[in-house]
């Protein structure tokens, strides 16, 4: 008789495992490099090791478009009728909007009770770097948010991935598809398997995941002084941190009253794509990955791919929290009083720039930036957080990966009460 067993691979074989050492190791060799070579060294190892990083990035949104285009038209007509689409899309957008404004309010509220800006020393601050955050903010406004949306080329938007614009191409051509019936099931069998494609593509992207995190994490670290930086900005990234832990508090509070026990399976599938988000700074990077362990944990997939890239762009609960906190903390800085009314209205203001963002490097330094000139706050108060934004980014890279995985499971739980075919927990 064979008693041979499969032996259980470890954690640290798994790729969030090797995520993590490779976080410990980047930290530790930028810090070697930061203490044993001249500041211009140590900036040229930074720019050549975050190559790394830049290249895993970039293999992750050379897939993007095409994912977020097949998995969406495909979901869209599989959904059968507007109607559908009208009633996921209601809740979803209910849900974002309500996300959004929490996640905003929450930042207001702690900035306030903290005041980590007041009393800060404005002498030591780097102005030279602020210009390449606030030579965009012109582009931020209204009108240019409502010009935004809408894609003048299809081709266009998914080479630059304006995931917002490829998404209301994608609802337009989803619906006219529905529509059309079984005439076009020919092209919409075509989608599916070529989002299956672009699904396997993501687990030959994943590998390289440990060494662009190795890079990400190097880079920083030897070009800053993280003992100096943790001195410095204690009081403003202590206060950021327990604004962005009621968040996850919240959030997961929420996630246990709609789910329940799956809440506990549900953040066991999004431990990679959290570490890795934490890692790479970027939500985007995940987005992949996301769609598959989210599938996995049993949300259909049209709905899946209806709600994910609709909630990267209007449900990044981590950046809109950041957002009124860094913009309220440079007006502390400064000395400029806000009262709760001009609060409450940079809140909305917030609300409607800061949509489409996901992917754009620095994107929410841009709308601070730019809600701080609405507001006549200091613009080059900006210099302020830039030397500690990065590790403020790696929290909320996580925390919009949280948030859209919660948003998708709760509405694909709803949708399946709907159906009576509720998923098992696993």
């Amino acid at each position: 008789m064979n008693t041979t067993t499969t032996k259980k691979p470890s954690f640290f074989s798994g790729l969030t495992g090797q995520i993590l050492i490779a976080m410990l190791l980047g930290a530790v060799l930028g810090i070697v490099i930061h203490n044993s070579i001249s500041a211009e060294a140590a900036q040229s190892f930074s720019n050549k090791i975050k190559m790394l990083a830049t290249v895993f990035i970039r293999l992750v949104q050379m897939i993007i478009s095409p994912l977020v285009f097949t998995t969406l038209v495909v979901g869209i007509a599989k959904l059968g009728d507007i109607k559908a689409v009208g009633r996921i899309g209601g809740k979803a957008l209910g849900w974002f909007f309500s996300a959004s404004f929490i996640s905003l309010l929450l930042g207001m509220f702690f900035v306030n009770l903290l005041e980590p800006g007041v009393g800060l020393n404005l002498s030591n601050v780097d102005l030279a770097s602020v210009s390449e955050v606030t030579a965009k903010t012109q582009n931020i406004s209204f009108e240019n948010f409502i010009e935004h949306i809408v894609p003048k080329s299809i081709f266009e938007a998914m080479a630059t991935n304006e995931i917002l614009q490829i998404v209301i191409f994608s609802i337009f051509f989803g619906l006219a598809a529905a529509a059309l019936g079984d005439y076009v099931k020919p092209v919409i069998n075509a989608l599916d398997k070529t989002s299956h494609i672009v699904l396997k593509m993501v687990n030959y992207v994943m590998k390289f995941a440990p060494i662009g995190v190795f890079g990400a994490i190097a880079g920083v670290f030897s070009v800053r002084d993280f003992q100096e930086l943790a001195i410095t900005y204690f009081k403003f990234f202590g206060s950021f941190l327990i604004g962005i832990s009621s968040i996850w508090i919240v959030l997961i509070l929420i996630g246990y009253i709609f789910l329940k026990r799956r809440m506990t399976v549900l953040l066991k599938r999004i431990v990679g794509p959290l570490i890795i988000a934490f890692g790479t700074t970027s939500s985007e990077a995940v987005f992949p990955k996301l769609t598959e362990e989210l599938e996995r944990f049993g949300v259909k997939d049209r709905i899946v791919s209806f709600m994910l890239p609709l909630g990267y762009s209007f449900n990044l609960d981590g950046s809109m929290m950041y957002m009124t906190f860094a913009s309220i903390f440079i007006a502390q800085a400064y000395g400029v009083h806000l009262d709760l009314g001009t609060q409450m209205t940079m809140l909305l203001v917030l609300m409607l720039t800061s949509k489409g963002i996901a992917g754009v490097p620095r994107a929410s330094l841009v709308v601070v930036a730019a809600t701080c000139g609405m507001f006549k706050i200091p613009i080059e108060g900006i210099a302020l957080i830039l030397p500690i934004d990065h590790f403020c980014d790696m929290f909320r890279s996580a925390t919009n990966v949280l948030g859209n995985a919660l948003a998708t499971s709760v509405v694909g739980q709803w949708e399946a009460e709907n159906e009576n075919e509720i998923t098992p927990v696993e």
